[in-house]
């Protein structure tokens, strides 16, 4: 049976890496990147089809991949989500900062109504297993409101009841972004000691790519558990 990576949040610094890291690797036989807008980057296994996330609930798979259909190469793929031949994998990385979305309203829009509306979508699609990534910290209960939502967005991806959820938090994440982050360089800089001298693992920098082979690791490896939560400190041996 073929296999399906259904990726969204390919324009941040772990989506980056993780479609590095499907395209290299040689799990899934498809990656279909969901997004806003296409990357310029071309693969044979990469699908890329894009438009107003807000209405992803709408979107039809089918039309979306006929969009972007050249010759019919991708008529098996089509005929194969319809028929629930394939086993389909979703990974989410989604997520934004309250400055640059404008509001915590808007946040709110991205990092839980999105993630939220992709993992409806991905789940009427048949896909068994969704890897998400959270943050440390993520907490339903949290005065901090980045952390409260992340943990509200955690308890309700558990309502799709998929065969396995993988919920990843890592802690400050090194790599190169495509925007600055002030907050996020400042902490980069005064936890550095901790990367150097291998102290507090739960709590130290990790990098982009570690994050990325832990999901496709999570996603692949046979599980015992509908739900579980890998904490950053079990993401640094990657």
């Amino acid at each position: 049976m073929k296999k399906i990576a259904i990726i969204s949040g390919t324009s941040g610094l772990i989506g980056m890496q993780l479609l590095h890291q499907l395209i290299k690797g040689d799990q899934y036989d498809y990656i279909i990147s969901v997004a806003r807008r296409k990357l310029a980057l071309k693969h044979e296994k990469l699908v890329q089809i894009s438009g107003d996330l807000a209405g992803l609930k709408n979107w039809v798979i089918e039309d979306k991949l006929r969009e972007e259909d050249i010759g019919g190469i991708y008529f098996p793929l089509v005929a194969a989500i319809n028929e629930r031949v394939v086993e389909i994998h979703a990974f989410c990385s989604l997520g934004t900062t309250i400055k640059a979305a404008g509001s915590k309203e808007k946040f709110y829009q991205v990092d839980h109504d999105l993630v939220i509306s992709f993992a409806n979508w991905v789940k009427k699609l048949g896909a068994t297993k969704l890897i998400y990534v959270s943050s440390l910290g993520a907490d339903p209960m949290s005065n901090v409101f980045y952390s409260k939502v992340k943990g509200e967005t955690e308890e309700d991806l558990k309502v799709f009841s998929f065969d396995y959820l993988g919920i990843i938090q890592p802690s400050i994440l090194l790599g190169t972004r495509s925007e600055f982050r002030f907050g996020e360089e400042v902490a980069k800089i005064l936890m550095k000691p901790l990367v150097w001298f291998k102290l507090l693992k739960k709590y130290r920098p990790i990098r982009d790519y570690q994050v990325a082979k832990a999901m496709i690791h999570h996603a692949n490896e046979p599980k015992q558990v509908k739900v579980q939560v890998v904490p950053s400190s079990e993401i640094q041996d990657f």
